[in-house]
């Protein structure tokens, strides 16, 4: 598996220091070339967005956490784009465990693959509770835990892990990307869940659900690998994706959790 892995890495990150400036650049790169993945992140912003309409009847600001290279304003502008990577996109770095937002002022957060990476989500939660409008909430895609994400997370990424019995929703992170553990959303929303309603009796999980766009995610190589087939077999794809949908609780590799600070 590892040989493979190899194999299918990207030529240009072999030598990516994952914790370093310059992943910025080459994923941005990276993106720009590869139409398959773009598809998939636009998806997502409108995942964000409907399922923020749907859940969240108040007004305020839209914040994305984590932003990075596909930020959602690209797809709708009111959304705030945060990182802690400077670029011009990006309209202010945040500190999702300690936010410099008034109270009350935050009607959405969209988080994408970022929540897994917070080392102490406890004050996360907290900062929800502080900052969020009631009837507002956060909307987080994360690595999801079925058969086969489970399998595929263990194996094809050297710096982070997939621990779903990890004891504790902390993670001993050595940097913004190292030592993450990728089945923190399992560990807190599924496994935790009862743990988590206790702790923050404001908070409430509305909505949990399987992204179906995992085969062109997949084929796509994400960020960090190869694409394995053309672009122009995007639009069979696609029917493939309707066609399999009922199998992505064993075969999907995000799931999206919806959060709402009670009204």
């Amino acid at each position: 598996m590892k040989g493979f892995r190899s194999f299918l890495l990207d030529p240009t990150l072999k030598m990516l220091d994952v914790d370093g400036p310059e992943r910025f650049q080459l994923h941005s790169k990276i993106l720009e070339r590869k139409r398959m993945l773009k598809d998939v992140f636009i998806e997502f912003h409108h995942d964000f967005h409907h399922l923020a309409d749907r859940y969240f009847n108040v007004a305020g600001l839209e914040i994305e956490l984590g932003a990075g290279i596909a930020p959602m304003r690209d797809s709708y502008p009111q959304v705030l784009a945060t990182d802690i990577v400077s670029n011009e996109r990006l309209d202010m770095t945040l500190n999702a465990e300690a936010m410099n937002l008034d109270d009350n002022s935050v009607r959405a957060f969209y988080g994408q693959n970022c929540f897994h990476h917070f080392p102490h989500p406890d004050r996360f939660f907290m900062e929800l509770q502080r900052t969020l409008k009631p009837g507002g909430g956060a909307i987080l895609i994360e690595p999801f835990h079925g058969l086969f994400a489970a399998f595929l997370y263990k194996r094809l990424f050297k710096s982070e892990g997939f621990d779903m019995a990890f004891q504790s929703w902390e993670t001993p992170s050595t940097g913004p990307m190292n030592g993450a553990n990728q089945a923190l959303s399992y560990i807190v929303f599924v496994r935790d869940r009862k743990i988590f309603e206790l702790k923050y009796p404001d908070l409430e999980i509305v909505h949990q659900e399987v992204c179906s766009n995992y085969p062109r995610y997949l084929i796509s190589g994400g960020l960090n690998f190869r694409q394995l087939l053309p672009d122009f077999l995007i639009p069979l794809i696609k029917v493939t994706e309707k066609l399999i949908s009922p199998l992505k609780r064993i075969l999907g590799l995000h799931h999206i959790v919806v959060i709402r600070r009670k009204p």
